[in-house]
């Protein structure tokens, strides 16, 4: 009998894992922008856990695996900034990337206030562009990362939640 995914805010005891499992998730990213420097890539275990500690991070678990997580955090012009949201590429397809969405703009609107949702992904990055746009968000800018990697910028308003298969 299978077991099934669950989503569940991530504990101190779960950096490592959302850590390595970043690294993993990433590699196909960097891979698809030749740079293998992307945040995601070059960020510390202390950073994790710091991120684990302070901000709004989210784990999918399947039994006692991390194979999913997610982190939002507020920023100043009162909008909510969701990133480095990465399912275990065995898992990726089944609706555990829109779940983990779902959970952190919850918490964010309703424990931290968020009145709109804001993320970013690469200019290639078509599947991560579809799984946004099909959850509701829209297109509002470009950027450059740090890493050089142009950035699409998507956004879309607390409570705007869209129903996904």
């Amino acid at each position: 009998m299978g077991m099934s995914v669950t989503i569940s805010v991530a504990t101190e005891q779960d950096a490592e894992q959302i850590f390595r499992l970043q690294y993993l998730c990433f590699q196909g990213e960097a891979a698809l922008y030749g740079n293998y420097r992307i945040d995601p890539l070059v960020q510390t275990l202390d950073s994790v856990r710091q991120e684990v500690a302070s901000d709004c991070v989210f784990v999918a678990r399947l039994g006692e695996e991390v194979v999913g997580s997610v982190r939002g955090k507020l920023t100043e012009d009162g909008a909510a900034a969701i990133g480095k949201l990465c399912v275990h590429p065995r898992l990726q397809g089944h609706g555990i990337g829109a779940r983990l969405l779902r959970a952190a703009e919850t918490a964010l609107e309703s424990e931290r206030g968020a009145k709109r949702f804001r993320l970013f992904t690469g200019h290639r990055s078509e599947g991560n562009l579809r799984l946004y746009r099909r959850v509701g968000y829209q297109t509002v800018g470009r950027a450059k990362g740090d890493d050089g990697v142009e950035m699409i910028i998507l956004e879309k308003q607390a409570g705007a939640f869209v129903q996904t298969a």
